[in-house]
């Protein structure tokens, strides 16, 4: 399933910077590979955990003197 993300990260690249830039340039095109690239990122940003998690725990400990 993880591969699947890299894909869609690769794929949005590539058709983002192969899109004929100039004039001529089809928006829908680099607007589709930029959402793939996005779409990817995403998704692999939601499987790393949260820095802060860790210290959340540690807030509840009580000090003793």
């Amino acid at each position: 399933m993880k591969y699947i993300n890299y894909i869609l990260i690769v794929v949005g690249a590539v058709v983002s910077i192969f899109a004929e830039s100039g004039p001529g340039q089809n928006e829908y095109v680099l607007i589709g590979g930029i959402a793939l690239l996005m779409i990817g990122v995403y998704r692999i940003s939601k499987t790393i955990p949260s820095k802060h998690e860790a210290d959340d725990n540690n807030d509840f400990v009580k000090e003793e003197d």
